[in-house]
């Protein structure tokens, strides 16, 4: 494979919120050894096997993943796949790159191996851009921990899915206030959250933006945080004769939780469902999202969800 260049790793489209922060560093420069990661996982099923398997993969430090597992009694062939960052977390000046493909009726669930810390920064920032393409009767869930902005840090994540409108992708995100056990809430200077998803002919699904900014304007207020902490999103994209079904069923889920808010409402051209969530704490909201995992497999797929183990 031909190491791609440093334009590969950054994402076209730096918003001004985080351009601002734009400034040579003095260490380690953009580009140097340890500042770009990428990671490329492309599943297919494999006849002989019955199970999904990696095709192909190429990682680059600090990014890499484990070999599939399969840890699903009700789905055999589904892979199970931890990325991991040997690093422990995205510094200033950090560019990372996931690209994940499914096709010829891959089944797949990928989490992190633990939560995405971004580190303090007084120079630059750091971005991170997931590509995800879920071919026709394929099945992905990507699932993983959340995001935790340290103080005076700077993080920008664009996320691209395209997904045929016969195939399905259960896709969360989570962000997090801070190291609130050591006194830091709110104490980072931009989080700025993208996701734009398009079908098999590039038609626009949706555009999802969020900005925080907690040093420049309150985010625990009506219309942002609503005073909770914890903010999550979920996004499923899947064949329209389940998304009716699919939307009535989680705003039955979510309000049954009476530590968590939120709602689910249909995306543009029936092609999925939109879940924004706010609580108080990470494990809350999670366990909302394993529930409507649970949900999704049931109506979809007839099957259970055990959950990913981790240690």
């Amino acid at each position: 494979m031909i190491l791609p260049q440093l334009e590969y790793f950054i994402p076209d489209d730096i918003p001004s919120e985080v351009k601002v922060y734009e400034a040579e560093l003095k260490q380690l420069k953009v580009g140097r050894a340890g500042k770009l990661g990428a990671l490329l996982l492309h599943f297919e099923h494999d006849i002989d096997s019955n199970k999904t398997i990696i095709k192909k993969q190429y990682s680059k430090v600090p990014l890499f993943s484990q070999r599939a597992l399969y840890l699903e009694e009700s789905l055999p062939s589904m892979a199970y796949v931890y990325i991991i960052s040997p690093s422990g977390g995205i510094l200033q000046g950090d560019r990372y790159r996931i690209d994940i493909s499914l096709h010829n009726n891959a089944y797949v669930h990928i989490t992190t191996q633990g939560a995405t810390r971004v580190y303090r920064m007084n120079l630059n920032y750091a971005t991170q851009i997931i590509n995800i393409d879920v071919d026709a009767n394929c099945y992905l869930e990507y699932i993983p921990d959340q995001i935790i902005p340290y103080r005076d840090s700077r993080f920008y994540q664009k996320v691209n899915l395209k997904v045929h409108d016969n195939a399905t992708l259960v896709y969360s995100e989570m962000v997090v206030p801070g190291r609130v056990a050591r006194g830091e809430s709110f104490e980072y200077d931009v989080c700025y959250m993208k996701t734009i998803a398009r079908n098999q002919d590039d038609r626009l699904s949706f555009v999802d933006i969020a900005v925080l900014e907690p040093k420049k304007r309150e985010v625990r207020v009506l219309g942002v945080l609503d005073g909770y902490d914890v903010i999550g999103n979920i996004y499923i994209l899947t064949k329209k004769e389940y998304v009716s079904k699919l939307n009535d069923e989680i705003n039955l889920l979510v309000n049954s939780f009476k530590d968590v808010y939120g709602g689910s409402t249909i995306l543009p051209y029936n092609s999925g469902v939109m879940i924004r969530l706010l609580g108080d704490t990470a494990s809350n909201l999670r366990g909302v999202i394993y529930k409507i995992v649970e949900l999704v497999r049931r109506i979809l797929l007839n099957a259970s969800f055990s959950r990913m183990r981790k240690g």
